[in-house]
């Protein structure tokens, strides 16, 4: 596999981005996730997005991080915000995510951000699983869905 930085709106990122909305969409009957995102907020040094390529240059998973300082959505300075972390059903299985995660992390620790935090929700129990692996806890809900009953959040020290 072949990791490569992209910009968020690229055409397989965008590609890869309807895939993961049409399967929000279908793990939770609505119209998938709906937080406001554009490019500029994954470009360096204030975010990064990835895309794995197989060997047939296919785009198969995808992952970025944003800048995030305190809000009145919840977050705190120098957090770091994992986003459309996806791998295509496909290629499920082979640690791509995990791939992913760990260069976020990298990244995201080297442009000085302090704490990488994600949401995801009750229907997504294997990235549950990825990021509780991963050495993320459970932490107070933050972001677009932080009233919602469905959401969990997460969070991860970058020391």
């Amino acid at each position: 596999m072949n990791i490569r930085r992209v910009p968020f709106d690229h055409p397989d990122a965008v590609k890869l981005n309807d895939q993961v909305q049409a399967e929000y969409a279908e793990r939770y009957g609505d119209e998938g996730d709906v937080t406001p995102l554009d490019a500029t907020m994954f470009e360096p040094p204030l975010g990064r997005y990835l895309i794995a390529y197989d060997e047939q240059d296919r785009p198969v998973a995808t992952g970025g991080w944003r800048t995030q300082d305190e809000n009145d959505e919840g977050y705190s300075d120098g957090d770091a915000e994992l986003k459309r972390m996806y791998v295509v059903p496909q290629a499920r299985g082979l640690g791509l995510a995990r791939r992913i995660l760990a260069a976020l992390e990298a990244d995201a620790r080297t442009a000085g951000r302090t704490r990488m935090v994600l949401e995801t929700g009750t229907e997504q129990p294997e990235a549950i699983a990825l990021y509780s692996s991963s050495g993320y806890e459970p932490c107070a809900k933050f972001g677009h869905y932080r009233h919602s009953p469905m959401s969990r959040c997460f969070a991860k020290p970058l020391h």
